[in-house]
């Protein structure tokens, strides 16, 4: 475990993709600020974190809700302190649903937990940051920010908008000392789908037979690796944008996709 960082704060971070950055980023030696919607979830995260020596504490917070985030963010700074790290990892999949099979409740609240909880993250995050000159944001896009599959058709436009979002932060707030940079993953073993459709509520249709790698013969025929990557995959390219080694990477989306985009 490295010592001396400050706080980094991940949200969705009590299960999947979240879960891994929190401890993967706990391992470099950050207070682990954990937020997530359900707050039991949260807990078993910072648990995690605590048990392999690391400092976290638990928020539960809907990140796509200002005033709920808002307290989160509070309360991890004055228990941990000042801000290095933002991982805004949040996310649900939309049901791989085009525009003619979907109604506007479900993509708006796509919308509002894909995209408005990345911009609400940000803008909170920039709040500690730039007094201090110092910061690193991560967003949590998707190798469909990128290209015109792998989601559905709100899910695609939301993580598009994260990509553009993070290219024109980058691009705003280099010169004040904060780097920005996305992570595109591919198809990663996750509760995703489950964790999706609890979020999103009994009125979603069923979403768990449905998209472009639901089995391994299409996970083979889709990745060129052949198989799916893990959180791990991922929670490893997070900490590498956030360290000094990539001091130089801003505005960057990092894929990590076993090969899907070079095809």
């Amino acid at each position: 475990m490295t010592a001396g960082r400050g706080l980094a704060i991940v949200t969705g971070a009590g299960s999947g993709l979240g879960a891994a950055i929190a401890r993967r980023l706990a391992a470099e030696g950050y207070a682990i600020g954990v937020i997530d919607i359900h707050e039991a979830e949260a807990r078993k995260t910072a648990d995690a974190v605590r048990a392999a020596g690391g400092r976290a504490g638990a928020y539960g917070a809907d990140a796509s809700n200002a005033a709920q985030l808002e307290a989160a963010f509070t309360n991890a700074v004055a228990e941990f302190g000042p801000l290095d790290v933002m991982m805004n990892n949040a996310g649900v999949l939309d049901g791989y649903f085009d525009v003619d099979e979907m109604d506007e409740a479900l993509w708006r609240r796509v919308i509002e937990v894909d995209l408005t909880s990345v911009f609400l993250g940000c803008k909170r995050a920039l709040a500690e940051m730039l007094p201090r000159g110092r910061g690193c944001i991560v967003n949590m896009a998707s190798v469909a920010g990128l290209n015109g599959t792998g989601g559905g058709a709100a899910y695609v436009a939301a993580k598009h908008g994260v990509v553009g979002l993070t290219r024109q932060m980058a691009v705003r707030y280099a010169s004040r000392g904060i780097r920005v940079n996305c992570v595109c993953p591919g198809v990663v073993a996750t509760n995703l789908r489950a964790n999706s459709q609890q979020i999103l509520g009994p009125g979603v249709p069923d979403m768990s037979g449905r998209g472009v790698a639901v089995n391994d013969g299409q996970i083979r025929a889709l990745v060129p690796a052949g198989v799916r990557g893990t959180a791990d995959d991922v929670a490893n390219a997070v900490a590498y944008l956030v360290s000094d080694t990539a001091s130089y990477v801003n505005g960057h989306a990092l894929v990590v996709d076993g090969g899907w985009r070079a095809r």
